[in-house]
């Protein structure tokens, strides 16, 4: 039964929210469709760019989906409201729940003080997100026939449900995968109960025994809601249990729902089992309404069936297996298809710039885009999407508006250093969405002049001049942070002895997250990004260094960190990095023929060392016009 406050909530959110902003206008520029939290950053990105745009969502309030769902009402995101720091980027790192905005208090933290925080207080962060900076939405509009009229014509057109037509020259779907996997099995659809239609009174759990389909995070989390008031429960799954804790991915079965592990492995009746669910065979019994799997049908996964796992039967079977991307948003001009087999055909397919990869013009934001990352980052979820959706919005700003990428510029490439040790210690893009997004460092002809570009698509390395409005015209360094290329799966452990280093010398050996510096002489092409090992999220450099892991990912140990970086500079530049003080300098500029680029930097606004260096320049330029005038003399 829904709680009263619960309740309470809903009814107050449908009465402040049901508001759209919108100004009747019926083209866009941009309309995005659904108001998730994919569809709602997407609108913060376009209303800061002052864009024309419009987010349509199909319900009374933002993130209509989690009015529902979770169906316990607990999220699995990470609320970690303290870090010990008052650096906002750095505090991001660890919030998985919040958008990106500038508005402060808009922070997951400022709703909840739980670190699993209740779904229904999600819902009203959304719609505060909304209602605070203002952004255009439609509620109760359900987008429906989107296509083109006419193959050249340059507009989308879509339909609401009052046949409302509205135009828009791009489209962004951001609906996430809200249409639940049914199985595919007559048998099992008769008499299975949905994930999204279970109930949350317990008694209705009391003295069960329970078969669930399915071993994602909904299945557990339904086996951990009611194990304490079931006989049993069997979970069947078609492969073996991954846990995020082991394979580094969110996605996979996360500790605050595997209570049911512990009952399984300490003889406690519950049980995991592995089977094909598509083709199980299952009858309900006449003599005492139960069911039942027929173990002579189920082949080798069982072997002896005198005493198969599964014989002593069922008073329900709940389907957990997930959700999947609904197309039926489009019409038959529309060609988005899926992006792969088994796990990413419940994804679009798209192209590393969120594109349909056969509909130019339609973009992809939030959850929906994970295929491009899937078990590898974080991009199925708020803490991976939001800058997924921040470069989209880069990359349209680019091709539609002539706005090159955001970029830092330096005048020395001394001045780079800091800044990336800065970066690889307190950015959240480049730490949450691992190996998925890189900071781009470029260098100008001379070497000296450099531009920093932030949380970049790893991918697009060989089209940073496109993709970015940026040219390269020589060297370039790829920062990224990854785990150890072999330091994650399924049977791994994680907790070994020996599971970290942490000499700098070892540092190509750290299995933990640290960042990885690749230089490349040259822009990579786009072959050698089609040919890179497996593994590798950018082609293979011409040098590479690795500052290794630590414990609390904290990478500022003067000689631990930061010395074998400022000498893998020096290698890659040919210059002397180091930092001089004034004395030195002074003795440099008098005694050698080449000035560190420190002492060149740091000049003191020309009363210093510049002057003195100066001076010796200019000395030495006069010493032809000094020899004649003692020759005179």
């Amino acid at each position: 039964m829904m709680s009263l406050v619960r309740i309470c909530t809903c009814l107050l959110a449908l009465a402040i929210y049901t508001v759209s902003c919108d100004d009747g206008e019926t083209h866009h520029d941009y309309c995005v469709i659904g108001a998730g939290p994919g569809g709602l950053q997407m609108a913060y990105f376009l209303q800061r760019a002052k864009r024309d745009y419009i987010v349509f969502e199909k319900g009374p309030v933002a993130a209509t989906f989690y009015t529902k769902l979770p169906i316990h009402r607990t999220l699995i995101s990470i609320n970690k409201r303290n870090t010990g720091k008052t650096n906002k980027e750095f505090n991001l790192r660890h919030d998985w729940n919040s958008l990106i905005s500038n508005d402060d208090s808009l922070r997951m933290g400022m709703y909840s003080k739980d670190i699993f925080p209740d779904a229904d207080a999600f819902v009203q962060y959304m719609n505060d997100f909304v209602q605070k900076l203002k952004l255009n939405v439609k509620f109760n509009t359900t987008i429906g026939n989107l296509g083109k009229k006419d193959p050249a014509d340059d507009l989308f057109h879509v339909n609401d449900q009052h046949e409302t037509e509205y135009t828009c020259k791009r489209v962004i779907v951001a609906t996430g995968i809200s249409k639940p996997v049914t199985v595919n099995n007559d048998q099992l659809k008769n008499v299975t109960v949905d994930y999204s239609d279970l109930s949350l009174d317990l008694e209705k759990f009391e003295g069960k025994s329970v078969l669930i389909l399915g071993r994602g995070n909904s299945g557990f989390e339904t086996a951990q809601y009611i194990m304490g008031r079931t006989n049993y429960i069997h979970m069947l799954g078609r492969q073996r249990l991954r846990l995020a804790w082991s394979t580094h991915y969110v996605g996979d079965l996360r500790a605050v729902n595997n209570g049911i592990l512990d009952t399984y492995q300490l003889k406690s009746l519950d049980g995991l089992i592995e089977g094909d669910i598509s083709d199980l065979p299952i009858e309900r019994s006449e003599l005492d309404d139960r069911f039942y799997l027929d173990a002579e049908k189920l082949g080798d996964q069982f072997g002896d069936i005198d005493n198969d796992a599964l014989r002593e039967g069922y008073d329900m079977v709940i389907s957990c297996l997930g959700f999947q991307f609904d197309d039926a948003l489009f019409n038959s001009t529309v060609k988005v298809k899926r992006a792969g087999s088994h796990r990413l055909k419940k994804y679009p397919r798209i192209t590393y710039q969120y594109e349909a990869s056969e509909m130019p013009g339609v973009f992809f934001a939030g959850t929906n885009t994970h295929s491009l990352d899937h078990r590898r980052s974080a991009g199925g979820f708020i803490h991976g999407f939001r800058y997924s959706a921040r470069a989209l919005h880069n990359i349209l700003e680019n091709r539609y508006h002539d706005v090159t990428w955001p970029a830092v510029n330096f005048q020395s490439a001394i001045e780079v250093i800091p800044h990336l040790i800065k970066r690889v210690n307190e950015a959240s893009d480049i730490y949450q969405m691992f190996g998925v997004f890189c900071d781009i460092v470029i260098f100008g002809d001379d070497d000296t002049k450099a531009i920093y570009l932030e949380s970049y698509p790893c991918a697009l390395v060989s089209r940073i001049p496109q993709v970015s409005g940026h040219p390269v015209p020589g060297k370039l360094l790829v920062i990224s942070m990854e785990y150890g290329k072999n330091s994650s799966g399924p049977a791994k452990d994680v907790f070994r002895e020996d599971r970290a280093v942490g000499s700098a010398k070892e540092a190509h050996t750290s299995n933990f997250l640290h960042p990885i510096v690749y230089y490349y002489s040259k822009l990579p092409s786009d072959g050698m990004v089609l040919s890179r090992p497996k593994k590798w999220i950018v082609p293979v450099p011409d040098r590479i260094h690795h500052i290794v892991e630590d414990f609390t990912t904290v990478f500022d140990a003067p000689v631990t960190h930061v010395l074998g970086l400022r000498r893998f500079f020096e290698t890659i530049l040919g210059k002397d990095l180091r930092q001089y003080y004034v004395e030195q300098c002074m003795v440099a500029s008098l005694v050698s023929s080449t000035i560190p680029e420190s002492c060149k930097i740091y000049d003191m606004h020309g009363r210093g060392i510049s002057a003195v260096a100066d001076l010796k320049e200019n000395l030495a330029s006069m010493e032809p016009w000094l020899v004649q005038r003692m020759a005179v003399k």
